[in-house]
């Protein structure tokens, strides 16, 4: 009878065992979670970066003159009156191997 009932208890803890490691909500559910969460954890750090510098940006452009600035010679290549703006254009490189090739 004893060996029954151990047997009986075997079985059952090999069953609970077997759920845990591969049964739905077992261990690799939340290892396949925990990996899901950290993944997301680094977006969350790489946005968060990135709306802090842009935050920084837009108080910059706010208080200060020289970020607006520099912002319109960069994207828009306005210049103060008064200055004189050179533009130095290399030439493509098929052309500099075209010259090349033929001297």
């Amino acid at each position: 009878m004893l060996r029954y009932v151990a047997l009986i208890l075997l079985i059952l803890l090999i069953g609970l065992e077997i759920k845990l490691w591969a049964g739905q909500g077992g261990m690799a559910d939340v290892w396949r979670l925990e990996k899901t969460v950290a993944e997301q954890k680094s977006k969350n750090d790489e946005l968060k970066a990135r709306n802090d510098a842009l935050s920084a940006e837009v108080e910059n452009l706010k208080d200060g003159d020289e970020a607006v600035e520099e912002r319109a010679r960069s994207e828009l290549g306005l210049i103060k009156p008064g200055e004189i703006f050179y533009q130095v254009v290399e030439p493509d490189k098929d052309a500099r191997q075209g010259n090349n090739g033929k001297q």
